[in-house]
């Protein structure tokens, strides 16, 4: 079946912003406006359609990114509405590694706040070109310049306004579009549901025009072609002579351009949709897809977005649905894919036969029959594909590369009530495990206790709360705790001998190494530095083994050790007892023994804290940080808000949601991220010691 609409009029775009900044209520509205929804659903009701989850209708937030797709203006548009708050910020890193642009939402109160900053970062570690949607602009203290001056200082970019806002606060009542001239009113009832479009009053003119100008000279900052026209004579540069400029700087990543209005009132949201059309890019518009042959990493490949190119897709999204089983969201990036075709994952090498291929619509599903290079759709039949795998033609395999997601820094301890829900609580974690790449599960060994591991607080509350509604388990948990690591200071040298004769063949393996701290975050090292054949070749990788099942667990706390450089510098062998397990376990020994020579430390999870409140406030908050042994870095007034900035330990954290609330009459905001681990004070290591029953003694 040929294609019903050319490529070029498809945009892939995301909804991005700090929590509660209206992502939900701008999607809810282009939905309405677009024909998709017939009414609209008000976050604070709990009635938002692509907030679907019960969790999230009870808590007015996103949890997890939902998809869905509306025409505008001939185009296409498959929208994705992301969570603002940091616990889910695995949902925004992968759905802005499909994605060919993003609306980034910003208060007009606020301006740029702290997850803007961070989901700001990730669509730039992506190229993902952004346009701006300054929001509640009929809030008292709404200014839309000063937010977008926020844009310029905060996040380093170069916003161009494309609109000039006639009011503020309860007088905001119009905008004046820059590029083509005109102003846009709305309605006299209030609800913005009809436009009203006049030329520009002449008390305003004059104002609008400095302010057209003054958008005319940033675009030719960055756009060679408006430059020449601009030196000829500005006065002939047309409406789409600067569409087609700025189009070119956003999709380049050298410009901004930056809409306003009030989502909750129907204002702005209609222009705000235009501008996708106008700047954002089509699949056709972004550099083609580059990825390697799965079994040369060395052979770079190349996709184009067209249907005849062999077919290239990436799993992005998986979700268990309890009626339809595995969900599997893809995007094609090349080729074709039909209901019944068999692909191939290159991750596994094995097979899969898609079922089903379905358009999203939130939680609702239209069956497709076929998804082309551009489309996102869902899949169902992927039995063994998980977040990141590339699903290729099995003749022209290719391996694109997936995204990497943060280490969960809380875990509890969690167990069935009943024995009924043993064999349910094992199912329904290795189900949640799949769909979300940074929720962990383990059994601790020792002690046979389930420990689920996530990114907050929150994060494991929802995973719990999912647990019980969708999967009906009912669980003890623990309270949260701190996913702690062990490094070490200094060089040390261990030595491992595991010798074994029982009549028969025996065991030798003999093994002298030495350890020494690594780069921080460069993970575990390993070096052979080995001469003569004093331990055979075969055997080195299995020494390297034994040396990382050691670190698995430091000998402090029993916590994952990290930054360990292990260097390989002599041992010996038995020409007959040798064996990879004896050298695995010499291996293994000898670590353990030069770790403890080493300077072992306990290292804790630090996290970068940004608060926004009220100057009067600003002394409680700054104390409370002193109080949770936190590190002040910034502070900057704005407009009688001060900003925060703090490094602070994620033992001293939690709960600190409801404090700032009290502290500050519920005026303040937080934001917060995971930064590094840093050594923990002595006293802080002996009460993990001592907590968990550590025998070990500094």
């Amino acid at each position: 079946m040929p294609r019903q609409l050319p490529i070029d009029r498809m945009r892939n775009i995301g909804i991005m912003a700090h929590i509660d900044a209206g992502k939900t209520t701008v999607t809810e509205r282009v939905l309405y406006f677009s024909g998709r929804l017939h009414r609209m659903g008000e976050v604070h009701d709990g009635a938002a359609t692509m907030d679907y989850m019960e969790q999230e209708r009870e808590r007015g937030i996103t949890i997890t990114s939902a998809a869905m797709a509306c025409e505008w203006k001939g185009c296409h548009i498959n929208i994705i509405d992301t969570p603002g708050h940091i616990d889910f910020t695995a949902e925004v890193e992968r759905s802005l590694r499909v994605l060919d642009g993003a609306v980034a939402v910003f208060c007009g109160v606020a301006g740029v706040q702290p997850q803007s900053e961070t989901v700001w970062r990730q669509a730039q570690k992506y190229r993902v070109p952004r346009i701006a949607f300054i929001n509640k602009m009929d809030r008292v203290g709404a200014d839309f310049y000063r937010a977008v001056h926020s844009m310029k200082t905060r996040l380093g970019a170069r916003p161009i306004p494309v609109q000039m806002p006639v009011g503020a606060e309860d007088d905001f009542r119009a905008l004046i579009d820059l590029v083509d001239l005109r102003m846009i009113g709305w309605d006299s009832d209030g609800e913005g549901n009809q436009q009203v479009i006049t030329e520009v009053p002449e008390e305003l003119l004059d104002e609008a025009l400095l302010h057209r100008h003054e958008m005319i000279e940033q675009i030719v900052e960055v756009d060679d072609h408006l430059m020449e026209l601009y030196v000829e004579d500005e006065s002939r540069i047309t409406p789409d002579d600067v569409r087609a400029a700025l189009r070119r700087a956003t999709i380049a990543l050298k410009a901004v351009p930056v809409t306003a209005g009030s989502a909750l009132k129907n204002k702005g949201v209609r222009l705000m949709l235009d501008a996708v059309v106008d700047y954002l890019p089509s699949p056709l518009d972004i550099p083609p897809c580059e990825g390697t042959h799965p079994d040369r990493p060395d052979v770079k490949l190349i996709r184009h977005p067209s249907d005849d190119e062999p077919l290239c897709a990436l799993a992005f999204k998986i979700i268990s649905d309890p009626h339809v089983g595995k969900l599997t969201f893809i995007r094609v990036y090349s080729g074709v894919i039909e209901a019944g075709d068999q692909v191939l994952n290159s991750r596994t090498g094995r097979k899969e036969r898609l079922g089903r291929l379905l358009e999203m619509h939130a939680d609702e599903r239209t069956d497709l029959k076929e998804l082309r290079a551009g489309d996102i759709g869902a899949v169902i039949g992927c039995k063994n594909t998980t977040t990141g795998d590339t699903l290729c033609d099995p003749n022209k395999p290719i391996m694109l590369e997936p995204a990497s997601f943060p280490e969960p820094v809380v875990h509890i301890a969690i167990e069935p009530r009943t024995k009924a829900d043993q064999e349910k609580l094992g199912q329904a974690l290795a189900r949640l495990a799949d769909e979300d790449p940074t929720f962990r599960v383990q059994v601790n060994e020792e002690t046979g206790q389930t420990i689920i591991a996530g990114m907050g607080e929150l994060h494991l509350e929802i995973i719990v709360d999912r647990l019980k509604r969708e999967f009906k388990v009912d669980a003890n948990v623990g309270r949260p705790m701190v996913a702690y690591r062990e490094t070490i200071q200094r060089k040390a040298e261990g030595e491992g001998r595991f010798i074994r004769q029982t009549g028969g063949r025996g065991q030798y393996g003999h093994v002298v190494l030495t350890v020494e701290p690594a780069e921080p975050g460069g993970g575990h090292v390993f070096e052979d530095k080995t001469v003569g054949g004093v331990i055979p070749k075969e055997y080195i990788p299995s020494v390297w083994k034994g040396c990382q099942e050691a670190m698995r667990s430091g000998i402090i706390t029993g916590y994952p050790m990290v930054d360990v450089k292990v260097t390989l510098t002599f041992g010996s062998y038995h020409e007959v007892d040798s064996s990879e397990l004896a050298f695995q376990i010499a291996g293994s020994l000898a670590v353990k023994e030069a770790v403890a020579k080493a300077g072992p430390v306990l290292l804790e999870p630090v996290m970068r804290v940004e608060v926004v409140t009220p100057e009067e406030y600003t002394g409680d908050v700054v104390n409370d940080f002193d109080r949770r042994r936190g590190r002040l870095e910034h502070l900057e007034t704005e407009e009688g808000y001060q900003t925060i900035q703090a490094v602070v330990p994620l033992a001293e954290m939690f709960g600190y949601a409801n404090d700032l609330r009290s502290k500050t009459q519920g005026r303040a905001s937080y934001g917060m991220e995971f930064l590094r681990y840093e050594p923990a004070p002595r006293n802080v290591a002996n009460q993990v010691m001592e907590r968990i029953g550590s025998s070990y003694r500094f």
